[in-house]
């Protein structure tokens, strides 16, 4: 499935870890109360993603003032994303899209994750912002095919101030 600009937001309920144990966060509760980015990461404990979501992390006041609310997805675990978030100091939630189902749903499966090294992991996220405003609308999608490049974050803070 490929979703575009202007489409309506797929719905997804996903677990985070937290201090007080494992918790549900579903995107459409978060509708209305502010824009969201949507962050999907391809593996925890990985060079480029670490560096990612430490970077998000420093900024997380900034995405704030913009009115957005920042969560990132990998197909991790909870639990290895909470070992994760506590020693990278990563502040913001890490929605677990362990059997993959939302990758799907925003078209971000890989089909082969780095097929030239041999790897046999389908379904692993790309690497991938989408900016979703307070209607539940897509307004930014910005999908990479290679795992070590990153998003346009300036596109994306862009896209926020225009909301």
């Amino acid at each position: 499935m490929s979703i575009k600009i202007g489409d309506k937001a797929p719905d997804f309920t996903l677990v985070t870890k937290t201090a007080d144990g494992p918790e549900t966060v579903t995107l459409s509760d978060h509708i209305g109360e502010s824009n969201i980015l949507l962050l999907f990461v391809p593996m925890a404990f990985t060079g480029v993603c670490t560096t990612e979501l430490c970077d998000i992390t420093n900024s997380i006041n900034e995405y704030a003032d913009l009115g957005a609310k920042v969560f990132a997805i990998s197909g991790d675990n909870p639990f290895a994303q909470e070992v994760w978030a506590q020693k990278e100091g990563i502040k913001l939630p890490l929605l677990s899209d362990y059997e993959h189902e939302v990758s799907k749903a925003y078209g971000v499966a890989y089909e082969q994750f780095l097929p030239e090294a041999n790897l046999i992991m389908g379904g692993v996220s790309k690497r991938s912002a989408f900016v979703i405003d307070k209607a539940g609308v897509v307004q930014l999608i910005d999908i990479q095919d290679h795992p070590k490049d990153l998003p346009d974050f300036a596109a994306v803070k862009e896209c926020l101030k225009g909301l």
